[in-house]
C-alpha cells in the first residue's frame, strides 16, 4: 500500500508542472516543448541523455493534437493562440471540396477533428516495461517512475479521401516486436526527423508554467495527408489508449532559456 501510494505521490508531482518564477519564465526546469524545429537556438544548460530508438522502447501512448503543437517547414501558418491555437499544415488552403467534405457532417466518432484540420499525432515511448494505456500514467510504474521518455511525432492533414493514409497503418492495435509494444509501423516519407530534448507538452502548460519532465523529440518535418475516415474508424473500434477526440495545444515555446540547444 505505501508503494502505491509513493508512486501516487510521484505521478502527481511529475504532471502537476511548476510554478511561474517572478520573472513570468518558469525556472529551473529542463527544455521545455513544443518548438520551432526550423530553428537551431536555445541556451538551457540542464542536460540529459538521448532516448534509446523506439524501436528499443515500449510503445504506451498515442494520442492528437489539434493544429501542430510544433512549428516546421511543412507547418508554419499560425492557427492563433490559446488552447486550440497552434500551426496548420501550409496546403491546408488548396484541397479541393471532395477532401473537405465531412462523412460524419460534424458527428465524427473521433470528435475535435474534420477535414481540412491539421492534427499533430505523439507516438510516446517509455524505457519501463509497461503495457499500452490511457495518458501518460501508462509510461511509467510503480518500479519504474523515472522512465526515459521518447516521443515519435508526425503532423497529418486530415482530409475526407481512402487514397490518402490510413491511421490504422500507425496504431497499435497489440502490434509486439522482439518483446516490446509497438506501433504497426511509423511515418516515412515526410524528412528525416529533427531530434531534441524537449518535456511533455498540453494546453496546461505555458513559459509561465513548466513541465518536468525529460523527453527525447524526433520531429518530422513535413506534413502528410491521413483520410478522416480511418480517425473515425480508430475511436469506433475502441483502442487501449481510450483515445476519442484530438487535445489542445501548449503555445510554442520561444525563451531561448527555456530551449535545448539543437545539433544536427
Amino acid at each position: 500500500m505505501r508503494s502505491r501510494m509513493l508512486f501516487h505521490a510521484v505521478l502527481v508531482s511529475l504532471l502537476s508542472g511548476g510554478a511561474a518564477s517572478a520573472a513570468g519564465l518558469c525556472q529551473g526546469y529542463g527544455p521545455q516543448t513544443p518548438r520551432d524545429i526550423a530553428s537551431a537556438t536555445g541556451t538551457n544548460t540542464q542536460v540529459f541523455p538521448l532516448a534509446p530508438p523506439s524501436t528499443q522502447m515500449n510503445l504506451c501512448n498515442i494520442h492528437t493534437h489539434t493544429n501542430a503543437e510544433h512549428k516546421g517547414p511543412g507547418f508554419s501558418v499560425s492557427a492563433g493562440p490559446g488552447d486550440h491555437g497552434g500551426y496548420k499544415c501550409n496546403n491546408s488552403d488548396s484541397l479541393t471540396a471532395a477532401e473537405l467534405e465531412d462523412p460524419g457532417h460534424g458527428h465524427g466518432a473521433f470528435h475535435g477533428i474534420k477535414p481540412g484540420d491539421t492534427i499533430e499525432v505523439h507516438w510516446v515511448h517509455s524505457s519501463c516495461d509497461v503495457t499500452p494505456g490511457k495518458g501518460l500514467g501508462s509510461c511509467l510504474s510503480e518500479t519504474c517512475a523515472n522512465p526515459t521518455l521518447r516521443v515519435e511525432t508526425q503532423v497529418f492533414l486530415v482530409v475526407n479521401d481512402p487514397k490518402a493514409l490510413d491511421f490504422a497503418d500507425f496504431a497499435y492495435a497489440g502490434n509486439m516486436v522482439d518483446g516490446r509494444h509497438q506501433p504497426r509501423s511509423l511515418p516515412t516519407g515526410t524528412g528525416t526527423p529533427v531530434v531534441f530534448t524537449g518535456s511533455t507538452t498540453g494546453p496546461k502548460y505555458t513559459q509561465e508554467v513548466c513541465s518536468p519532465l525529460q523527453v527525447t523529440w524526433s520531429v518530422r518535418p513535413q506534413c502528410a495527408k491521413v483520410d478522416v475516415g480511418s480517425l473515425y474508424k480508430w475511436a469506433e473500434d475502441g483502442n487501449v489508449f481510450e483515445e476519442d477526440h484530438s487535445h489542445g495545444v501548449r503555445q510554442l515555446v520561444t525563451a531561448p532559456e527555456l530551449l535545448s540547444p539543437i545539433t544536427k
